[in-house]
């Protein structure tokens, strides 16, 4: 039983960090219906007058349907990609017996390092593989996402992976079942809570990156939505309205799918976390 008091301090704590996380979301909304002057010169006070000239401007400026499609296009494959190659290599990883089973763990060490690399250090490096490949577009950006994902899943797949059951394993080999079915019809289902988390996460990283999606694309028409507020910064001048608006109109789709996923995301992070 928690006393009275500590319940009452937990609360004010909880409704602080609330209004904290809350407070940029609910500021970048009242920075929308603001003009560039007003933003400029005063961001923290009230807006003269609501007004929607910044999202008129900003769906008139971006081609969103174009922008989604092309967001949506290197998110499904960069994602069927990444989890074709990291559920296959977690699943060696978690389930099968090594001969020496110290190479099990450098197999797996050498996976996970790359949590120790920040991706934006290796943009230089990429951009010259990319160039030596002869990859533009969205394929440029495709295959450094799927690099970049390898080490986060093969942590969250193969911790999962592990506390399943042995015991499944070897009952579907006597009953007739090769690697294949195993992987596939046996093992897949089970992964499907931290499969869903592994889809989330990274199709949200791959909805807000910025970097690689600046340097990596050329063309126009190859834009993703973390491009989109580019458009309104100019070489001697910049629309910080139309900034905020257009990326208020990227975030708000995010939220959503953020807040109907949420439950999958807190089941597939504490699955592996306790053995049984």
């Amino acid at each position: 039983m928690i006393p009275k008091k500590r319940k009452t301090v937990m609360y004010i704590v909880m409704a602080l960090i609330t209004v904290i996380v809350v407070f940029p979301l609910l500021w970048m909304v009242l920075l929308s219906f603001k003009t560039s002057s007003e933003i400029m010169s005063n961001p923290l006070a009230w807006p003269t007058a609501f007004n929607l000239d910044n999202f008129k401007n900003a769906l008139n400026t971006l081609d969103f349907p174009r922008l989604y499609a092309n967001t949506f296009e290197v998110c499904i494959v960069s994602l069927a990609l990444e989890l074709i190659i990291t559920f296959c290599s977690s699943f060696v990883i978690a389930r099968m017996e090594f001969k020496h089973p110290k190479l099990k763990q450098l197999l797996y060490g050498f996976l996970i390092m790359g949590l120790a690399v920040s991706p934006f250090i290796l943009l230089f490096p990429v951009y010259r593989i990319n160039a030596f490949m002869g990859l533009r577009g969205k394929w440029a950006l495709v295959f450094p996402y799927v690099a970049s994902s390898i080490s986060f899943n093969t942590l969250l797949l193969t911790a999962y992976l592990k506390q399943l059951p042995v015991e499944i394993d070897e009952a579907a080999v006597i009953d007739g079942c090769n690697l294949w079915d195993l992987i596939t019809k046996v093992v897949l289902p089970m992964a499907k809570p931290v499969i869903a988390t592994v889809v989330i996460f990274n199709a949200l990283y791959i909805w807000n990156e910025y970097p690689y999606a600046s340097v990596m694309l050329r063309d126009v028409s190859d834009y993703t939505l973390s491009m989109g507020s580019s458009f309104f910064k100019g070489n001697y001048t910049v629309d910080y309205g139309g900034i905020v608006a257009s990326s208020l109109m990227i975030i708000i789709p995010e939220l959503i799918f953020y807040g109907i996923f949420q439950k999958n995301i807190v089941e597939g992070m504490t699955a592996g976390a306790v053995k049984g």
